[in-house]
């Protein structure tokens, strides 16, 4: 386990703090007039998604996070429960319940491989892919003129997803979302 100064937590990096692991999203290190340098940094409990801003003094040291990563395969989803094997053993399955996954699992598709984080043997995220390309399932029809009010309608992927895209999309079409804002991205084809 190494130590980090209070300048080298960074950005994207993971630290031990209070025996919890925690995610550094931003970190900007100044000096107050006379005083000595500090790191104010912005954190994310990486067990229950909390975000809290916390100071490192110049004296401070913190012990960085072992965090691991291995790829899973998604299989399907019941009843709350997402079930998920070993890419290479699909008789290694284990589920984990619809809170653990996160909201970024409305877009998985049956088969998809991501990488899950474990801290120990707990299972703390999932590095989803940046964006998916699902098919429309539902789409409500165009009406003339509608263009100049909304310029989008709400509709359903094959995942169950609903989200808002422009109103030429349609049934059948496969559209790219962005997975972390749960944005229409492009038409990808039909």
């Amino acid at each position: 386990m190494s130590m980090l100064e209070y300048n080298e937590i960074v950005e994207r990096k993971y630290i031990i703090l209070d025996g919890a692991p925690y995610e550094v999203l931003s970190s900007h290190v100044f000096r107050k007039q006379q005083r000595k340098p500090v790191n104010a940094t912005k954190l994310k409990n990486m067990i229950s998604g909390k975000v809290t801003e916390y100071s490192f003094h110049q004296s401070e040291k913190v012990q960085e996070a072992e965090i691991e990563s291995k790829e899973i395969k998604y299989l399907y989803n019941n009843r709350g429960e997402f079930f998920f094997c070993d890419p290479e053993n699909p008789s290694k399955r284990f589920s984990l319940t619809e809170d653990a996954v996160g909201p970024q699992s409305r877009f998985l598709k049956p088969n998809s491989v991501l990488t899950q984080l474990l801290f120990g043997e707990q299972t703390i995220g999932f590095k989803f892919p940046a964006s998916v390309e699902l098919k429309v399932t539902e789409a409500p029809p165009n009406v003339k003129g509608d263009s100049a009010t909304s310029g989008g309608k709400v509709v359903t992927l094959e995942t169950g997803a609903t989200i808002n895209a422009p109103l030429f999309v349609n049934v059948g079409d496969v559209i790219r979302i962005n997975t972390e804002t749960g944005e229409y991205r492009e038409r990808v084809g039909k």
